[in-house]
This record gives structure tokens, C-alpha cells and sequence, in this order.
């Protein structure tokens, strides 16, 4: 989930639309030259190379993939099979039919126009039944000329029957954890049954009080039969997190829709009938974080770290990269501390962007994390890396955990000659010598090259021309009366309005630093634009609640009470009074 995108409502409207259509990566197939010449020299044979598969069209690629690679005996999966040939007949199942009951056959079909060249996609998708509990390898199935990669699939035992079972239409919830901590990933939840067809609906979850709740990922949809009867069902997956401990009472979810009616409704109505259902209220004991649990305070059900990539020689002065693979059970990417290598002596080390891959699996979030650190030796010798540490709380034993990874010692040879040598000026004897490369340059020691000068000239040219452009324009005052915006954007107003009403701390914040006048990095620069005293109280509670000790439900009343008609900022040109004097009167 990325963290890195605002939280979505827990309000909406469930989709019925099974499939998508993510664009496939396009990539050029192989080709062998009919004629190889041996006078072409390398650069020549490359452009050759570039030509011939520029000209060619892509090869048909062929991807499949399940929308759940486990499931319970008695529900189905539905196996997605896309191609990019214009023409297919679509793929052969006969291989599956000893394992797998399908129905549920479709296709649809997409074109699209890249660099001027149409390109068709043709998506196929079956539901499949599994006839026994076990772990089933479906092969790769033929596609027209081509075969879709094979994929595994994992059946457990049938599920336990859900307790509100055998209305036309009901609605089960589940948290993963029924007593978690203050802080903690909770997996929930959400699955409607219904035994109708449905014409349209609509599914509500309530956030609780003194938790955040988001949503993640879309809509699974998939049969299931329960005493006889085929449901169908839609599962819905949130992310919960507690702020406070103690009882933690969430509202059961809603529906309400119609659906498609019996004979006689047909025959004496318009064939719809009002359907309605409402789950149970549930309730989690919420625990306070430990007294000997470490800090930063991460509870998680698993973590692990492994080395991807290390060196196994390194030059002094060139970089080598050391890559580290992290994995979370119970955590949104979010929630984690940053994966660090620890201090490196003799050796500089640069951290590349981490790169995260957000999933739900056994009804929680799952992290994996993957950074690459380039380690810069400065001299020869043997360097020693220390491993990265993270310490994290076991939520299921109730104790402190530490992940490590063991030291590296790397082999550091001395650097090439040329590699580390730094051009200098000319000496006294060759300035004496006429070289039309050089030019001398009043109060600078030492002879300038030409192009450098010229360098230098066409930087302070561009410099001035950006600040006479910058000068020439009128500058405008920017004031936020909080109203929204009259062009048909909802505007920074409408976001923090919306973000108070879901009451996420985090969204409030970023609203906050989105809405002021000024570019706000952080909360101390949004109460240094505003000119509501409340308000600026109602922004330091909010970093308590946040990064202290402050209480989050008295932090989100204050909030919602000091920006009801809007933030009030400090008009332009007005200053404030610093609280210290200046350094330099």
C-alpha cells in the first residue's frame, strides 16, 4: 500500500466488475541476422542490431495469473489469461478439467494505440472449483501458438460455516487478532454473501472511535457454496490500527441493495426485489504498548532479513553494492523504521530509495522491502560492514525480538592510478610556453582553460536572465480564505475538510501542510501561517498525538472544533515576532 497516497473512505460502493486489464510490459523477441558480416566493426553491428529490432514487431506475449493463489475447499479462484495476438481462439482448459470444476468463461478484448501502432490485448478469465483440498499445479495452457506460464495453486480444508447463514444475502467480519497493541497492523475483514443476482449495492463499514481505518486493495469476488446453496461472495479487506488500549468496539458493516426477484415477482412487479443486511458488531481488548518493549515501538508477527547481493572484493575509491532484502508479517510499509546499514569506518556508504511490495495475506498486511547501499571504500585493506539491525516486538509470544544480519568483511585493493589522480594547472615552465588553451584571469592563481571560462560566462548569463524574468513578473498575493475552489476542483480546503471527517491524524497533517498559502514541509511551519490561536493549540495537539504522549481522541476533537469554517491564515506582507532576537541586529 503504498504509503507512499491519501487513505481512501471506508464508504463506498462494492464493484461487480471481476477483471482488469493491467498493461502488460511490451518486450521484442530474439532474432538472428540471415547475414553476418565480419568487416562491420562493433558500433556498426550494434546500430544493425537496433534497426532490425526497432522494425520488427513485438512477439505475442502471454501472461496468466489467480486473483488468490489460496483458498478454501468449496470457493473458487479465477484464473486471468492475457495475450497480446490480434486473433485468438482463446485457451485450451482441457488440461485443468481433472482437477477443477470451471464455469464463469469470459473474454474481453482491448486496443490500443502506442507510437502509432495498434496493439491488441485479449483478456480470458474462468472461475475454478477445486474437486479435493491439496496443492494443485495448473500447467501452462496453450494460447493460440504460444503457453501461458504455470501457476500453483494452494486448497485448504472447507471453511467453518458462517453463524449468519442461510439468508438470501449476509455479512461475516474478522480481525486477525482478537487482543492486539496499541499501534499494531490488524487485518479486517469484510465478506457480503449473497444468493440473488444483484442489480446494484451498496456496502458501509464504520470507522470505530480511537482507531484508523483504511481500505486496501480491490473487491475479491468468488463462489462459494454453504448448505447447498451457491453464494457468491464479496470480500472486502481494511487495515486497523488502534491509538488507545483498552475495548475497541467496531460497528458492523451494512448493505443494502437490490436484486433480481422470483417467478411471481416477474409476472406481477418489475422483477426487483430490496435486499438488506447488517453484520455484527465486534469488540478487541486493546493493550498497552510494554514497558520493556524497545523503541522505536514496532509490533509485527515476523520479520526477517537476508542478504540479496554482497561483494566479494572491492577497489578503494569505486563503489560496491551491498543489497538487503527485509520481510514483515503484520505491518503496513509505512509503520517500518528505515533499513540502515550500521557505520561503516573507512568507507562512505549511499542508500538508494528502498523499493516496497505491499500485499494482505492470511487476512494482515506483508511488506517486502528491498534497499541497496553503496559502499565507497576510501583505502586499501580489509573493510569490515557492519550487518543491519532492526528490533521489533513478537506480538504472538510477548516479547522483544532483534533481526540481524551477520558483519561483511570485504577485501579492499588499492584503487587504479587514474582513477584517483586530479589534473592540475600548468607548471611555471609550461606557461611559458604559447598554448592558446589557457587564459589568464585577473585574481586567479594559475592559468583557466578556455572552455571552463566559457562555462563560467554562459552560467552567469543564464543566472541573470532567470532573475530579470523572475523580477520582471508582478508577484501576487497568495491568501486562503479555506473556501473551495470555483473551477471544478474540490481544492486543499475540501481535502483537510474531508480528512477531519475521517479523522486519520496522518491525513490531517498532510492536508494541513497542503492547504497553506506558503510551502509548509512540517506543522511548525503551518502554525507559523496561522493566525487563530485555537487553531495553532489545536495543531500542537495534534503533533502530541502524533510523536508524544498526547491523547488522539481529544487531539481529533480539538481539530475538528477549531477548523470547522476553515483555517484562518496570516494575511500577506504581515509578519510575526520572532521568539529569539536576531543573531546580528
Amino acid at each position: 500500500m503504498d504509503p507512499r497516497t491519501a487513505a481512501p473512505s471506508c464508504r463506498s460502493g462494492f464493484s461487480r466488475e471481476l477483471f482488469r486489464l493491467p498493461l502488460p510490459d511490451m518486450r521484442a523477441g530474439s532474432v538472428e541476422p540471415r547475414h553476418k558480416s565480419s568487416r562491420l566493426k562493433p558500433l556498426l553491428q550494434l546500430l544493425v542490431w537496433l534497426a532490425l529490432f526497432a522494425a520488427m514487431p513485438g512477439y505475442a506475449q502471454v501472461r496468466a495469473w489467480l486473483d488468490r493463489d489460496a483458498i478454501s475447499l468449496g470457493e473458487t479462484a479465477t484464473l486471468n489469461i492475457e495475450t497480446t495476438q490480434s486473433a485468438s481462439d482463446g485457451p485450451d482448459y482441457s488440461p485443468l478439467l481433472g482437477d477443477f470444476r470451471l464455469s464463469g468463461h469470459t473474454s474481453s478484448r482491448r486496443v490500443e494505440i502506442v507510437n502509432g501502432n495498434a496493439r491488441t490485448q485479449m483478456l480470458f478469465a474462468v472461475a475454478l472449483e477445486p474437486r479435493r483440498a491439496g496443492r494443485f499445479r495448473i500447467p501452462a495452457l496453450r494460447v493460440g501458438a504460444t503457453r501461458a506460464p504455470p501457476l500453483t495453486l494452494s486448497v485448504g480444508p472447507a471453511a467453518a460455516t458462517p453463524r449468519q447463514a442461510g439468508g438470501m444475502v449476509f455479512i461475516e467480519a474478522e480481525a486477525d487478532a482478537a487482543t492486539p497493541y496499541v499501534q499494531q497492523a490488524v487485518g479486517y475483514t469484510v465478506r457480503l454473501y449473497y444468493a440473488t443476482s444483484l442489480i446494484s449495492g451498496q456496502l458501509d463499514q464504520d470507522p470505530p472511535q480511537g482507531a484508523t481505518m483504511q481500505r486496501v486493495g480491490e473487491d475479491l469476488q468468488y463462489q462459494r457454496e454453504i448448505g447447498g446453496r451457491n453464494y457468491t461472495v464479496v470480500e472486502r479487506r481494511y487495515l486497523l490500527i488502534p491509538e488507545q488500549s483498552g475495548p475497541l468496539a467496531i460497528p458492523g458493516a451494512r448493505f443494502r441493495g437490490q436484486g433480481v426477484g422470483g417467478f411471481f415477482d416477474d409476472l406481477f412487479g418489475d422483477g426487483r426485489r430490496d435486499l438488506a443486511a447488517r453484520g455484527a458488531a465486534r469488540t478487541l481488548q486493546v493493550r498497552a504498548v510494554p514497558a520493556n518493549a524497545p523503541q522505536p515501538w514496532l509490533p509485527l508477527r515476523g520479520l526477517s532479513l537476508q542478504y540479496i547481493a554482497t561483494p566479494q572484493a572491492a577497489r578503494a575509491g569505486e563503489a560496491s553494492s551491498v543489497t538487503v532484502e527485509a520481510r514483515i508479517d503484520g505491518a503496513s510499509a509505512t509503520q517500518l523504521p528505515e533499513l540502515q546499514l550500521g557505520s561503516v569506518d573507512g568507507a562512505q556508504v549511499f542508500a538508494d530509495p528502498p523499493q516496497v511490495e505491499e500485499s494482505f495475506a492470511q487476512g494482515r498486511p506483508q511488506v517486502r522491502l528491498v534497499r541497496k547501499f553503496s559502499v565507497v571504500p576510501s583505502r586499501a585493506g580489509t573493510l569490515r560492514v557492519p550487518g543491519p539491525r532492526m528490533q521489533w516486538w513478537d506480538v504472538e509470544a510477548g516479547a522483544a525480538r532483534t533481526a540481524t544480519l551477520p558483519d561483511l568483511a570485504v577485501q579492499v585493493s588499492p584503487g587504479a592510478a587514474g582513477a584517483l589522480a586530479v589534473s592540475s594547472v600548468p607548471d611555471s615552465a609550461s606557461e611559458t610556453e604559447p598554448d592558446q588553451r589557457w587564459i589568464r584571469v585577473p585574481f586567479v592563481q594559475g592559468a583557466v582553460h578556455a572552455w571552463a571560462l566559457a562555462t563560467v560566462v554562459f552560467a552567469l548569463l543564464w543566472l541573470g536572465t532567470l532573475w530579470w524574468a523572475l523580477h520582471r513578473r508582478p508577484a501576487a498575493a497568495v491568501v486562503d480564505t479555506g473556501e473551495p475552489q470555483r473551477d471544478g476542483n474540490p481544492g486543499p480546503a475540501a481535502d483537510l475538510k474531508a480528512a477531519l471527517r475521517r479523522g486519520d491524524l496522518a491525513s490531517i497533517a498532510a492536508a494541513l501542510c497542503t492547504a497553506s498559502p506558503l510551502p509548509a514541509s512540517d506543522l511548525d511551519a503551518v502554525c507559523a501561517q496561522l493566525d487563530d490561536t485555537a487553531q495553532v493549540a489545536a495543531v500542537r495537539a495534534l503533533q502530541q498525538a502524533r510523536w508524544g504522549n498526547g491523547d488522539a481522541g481529544d487531539a481529533r476533537e480539538a481539530l475538528r472544533a477549531a477548523f470547522e469554517r476553515g483555517p484562518r491564515w496570516r494575511k500577506a506582507g504581515r509578519k510575526t515576532n520572532p521568539l529569539l532576537p536576531p543573531l546580528y541586529p
